[in-house]
């Protein structure tokens, strides 16, 4: 599908201090693209400038240098604005409006009419699992959660063609974050493009179609999940899973085996081997040993240990200036 976001060498500068100001940059030079019908996830630690991207697309803030399109069209084209949906990170509502009143009075600022917003309105409160006892309370009376959801409802107001979302499952129980999740991944179906920032990475694994890992407000990895695994170098290695049998003892029984390395598990040692050639060797040494084989399986390095990666490469590169 045709990229329906389009990035191009997008920088943005803040200036700080008083009386000596200096320029900080945020966002260096970011190039991407977005697919449409894709949940794409923007990752990365606090400062990386996620949250500077977003509000540079919403044109919140204006770009130092560069550009972007949305929708085939820029940025500053305010029409566009009307096909797409954003949930901020720390939005603010007008807290004396009933849940019910401020969708009615976002489907208003779209156009539409009075039985079509009460509509909308009731099915998309519906949909975000807002207690309909809390639908005609006053925001202020609502939690960190509540007012989430109903967030979210409002980014959806309109049936946007693409939806920013930053940080939404940000104040939501177990319960609500899956009951999002689930509703995220309806917008997969409606062939609705997302573009979700998310410290939960957890939930980015299971939604996201690609990802992106922002280092110092550059661009550090992108791609499948997958891909960016492929990368890591891990691709090949063995997870064997054992019982009645002791790490060290195992250790010892696989000294011979290069790249190979056992830990304690709660019932017996977990080892973990360089590629499939040596299953049969640590295998071997599990009957030796008088252990039980539980399970074999690929090592799949997860969002959160790359995640994790790139953090420790951001805190080398501070260190060396």
């Amino acid at each position: 599908m045709p990229a329906v976001v389009e990035i191009e060498n997008l920088t943005k500068d803040y200036e700080v201090g008083f009386w000596r100001k200096r320029k900080v940059r945020a966002l260096d030079g970011l190039s991407l693209k977005v697919e449409g019908g894709e949940i794409f996830g923007f990752l990365g630690a606090n400062g990386a400038g996620k949250t500077t991207t977003l509000k540079l697309l919403m044109r919140l803030i204006y770009p130092t240098t560069g550009g972007a399109r949305i929708l085939g069209r820029d940025i500053g084209d305010v029409r566009m604005h009307a096909r797409i949906g954003y949930l901020p990170e720390n939005p603010y509502f007008y807290d004396y409006l009933t849940a019910r009143e401020f969708l009615n009075y976002c489907a208003q600022l779209f156009g539409y009419d009075a039985s079509e917003r009460k509509r909308r309105t009731e099915d998309l409160l519906t949909r975000v699992h807002l207690d309909e006892k809390s639908w005609n309370k006053q925001l202020r009376k609502f939690s960190k959660g509540m007012l989430q959801r109903v967030g979210l409802a409002q980014a959806l107001v309109n049936d946007p063609e693409i939806i920013f979302l930053d940080e939404p499952m940000s104040g939501l129980d177990p319960v609500g974050r899956r009951q999002v999740r689930d509703l995220i991944a309806s917008q997969r179906e409606r062939g609705t493009t997302v573009f979700m920032c998310s410290h939960i990475l957890s939930d980015i694994e299971v939604l996201c179609d690609r990802v992106a890992i922002m280092r110092r407000g550059r661009l550090a990895e992108t791609g499948l999940l997958e891909e960016l695994r492929e990368r890591a170098g891990d691709k090949h290695r063995i997870e064997i899973i054992v019982a009645g049998v002791g790490a060290e003892e195992i250790s010892q029984k696989l000294s011979a085996l290069e790249g190979a390395s056992s830990e304690p598990t709660a019932g017996g040692a977990r080892i973990e081997v360089a590629s499939e050639r040596d299953v049969d060797a640590a295998l071997l040494a599990l009957r030796q040993a008088g252990g039980r084989l539980v399970s074999v399986q690929p090592v799949k390095q997860s969002l959160e240990e790359l995640f994790v990666r790139e953090s420790e490469a951001e805190k080398g590169e501070q260190g060396k200036r």
